[in-house]
C-alpha cells in the first residue's frame, strides 16, 4: 500500500492588500483551508518599500509569503503564481484546487496559469492606469489596452464555450481560476464589459459562489469591487485618490 506523506505544518505568513494579485493568494490559502497570518500592506504609503519588505520581495510589490520550509528554515517567496504554485505542491495533497504533478491537466492548469500572468494581468492592469489613473487622458494608450484586454476576454470565453466545463480545466477550479478572478470580476475598472462575455460572466458568478473566493476576497479588509463598479461618484473618488499616489510614487522612483 502506498503511503501519502503528510503535509508539513504551515507557518505562514502572508503580506497583502486588497487588489486582485493580493486575494488571489488569500482565496488559495482558504480553499486549501490552510492556517495563516494576514499582514496588511498599505501600499498607499509606500510600506511595501521599507527595507524590511525588500527583504522578503525585492521588488517592492504585494502579495509576498513567509513559510517555513522541509528543511526547518524559513523561505520567503514573492510573485503571485509563484506563490500559489508553491502553496498546492507543498500543501494540496488532495488536489483540491491541483491536479497530481505531471499529469495532462496540470500542464494545462500552467498554460493559463502563465496567460493570466504575462497577458491579462499586465494589460488589464495598464488598461486600469491609463483610463482611471493617468493624469493626462491618451486615447491611443486606453484604446491599446483595453482592446487587449477584451482580445485576451474573448480569448478565456471563447475556451469556457467550447470546452464546455465549469472552470479552466475541467469541472475543477484550480489555481488558474483563481489566479483569474480578481481581474475578471473587476472588468468594468478598465472600462471593459463583462456583459460581453456571457460565459466568462457565468464563470466570474460561478467563482464568487464558493465559499473559499468569499472568505479569502476579503483579505486583508473588505472586497468592495461590485458594489464600486456600480456608483460612478464613488469610482471617481477611488480614482482620483489612487492616481495621486500612484503619480507621487513614479516621480520618486525615478529621482532613484
Amino acid at each position: 500500500m502506498a503511503v501519502v506523506k503528510s503535509p508539513k505544518t504551515p507557518d505562514i505568513t502572508l503580506y497583502t492588500g486588497q487588489t486582485p494579485n493580493g486575494i488571489k493568494i488569500s482565496i488559495t490559502l482558504e480553499e486549501l483551508e490552510l492556517p495563516y497570518k494576514a499582514h496588511a500592506i498599505d501600499i498607499t504609503k509606500d510600506t511595501q518599500k521599507e527595507p524590511w519588505f525588500l527583504e522578503i520581495n525585492p521588488n517592492g510589490r504585494i502579495p509576498a509569503l513567509t513559510d517555513t520550509f522541509s528543511d526547518g528554515q524559513g523561505i520567503r517567496l514573492f510573485e503571485s503564481g509563484s506563490i500559489m504554485q508553491y502553496l498546492v505542491e507543498q500543501y494540496d495533497t488532495e488536489h483540491k484546487i491541483s491536479y497530481p504533478k505531471g499529469s495532462r491537466e496540470s500542464y494545462k492548469v500552467n498554460n493559463w496559469l502563465f496567460f493570466l500572468n504575462a497577458g491579462v494581468g499586465p494589460m488589464q492592469g495598464q488598461a486600469n492606469h491609463f483610463f482611471r489613473y493617468a493624469p493626462e487622458k491618451i486615447p491611443y494608450g486606453i484604446n491599446r489596452y483595453q482592446n487587449e484586454t477584451r482580445r485576451l476576454y474573448r480569448v478565456l470565453d471563447k475556451h469556457l464555450q467550447d470546452a464546455g466545463t465549469e472552470y479552466l480545466v475541467g469541472n475543477k477550479c484550480t489555481i488558474a481560476d483563481i489566479a483569474h478572478w480578481g481581474w475578471i470580476t473587476a472588468a468594468g475598472w478598465c472600462g471593459v464589459d463583462i456583459e460581453e462575455f456571457p460565459t466568462l460572466k457565468a464563470w466570474d458568478e460561478r467563482m464568487l459562489e464558493r465559499p473559499g473566493v468569499e472568505k479569502g476576497r476579503n483579505v486583508p479588509s473588505p472586497h468592495r469591487m461590485k458594489e464600486l463598479l456600480k456608483d460612478k461618484e464613488a469610482m471617481d473618488r477611488a480614482a482620483k485618490e489612487a492616481s495621486d499616489w500612484i503619480v507621487k510614487g513614479q516621480k520618486e522612483d525615478a529621482k532613484k
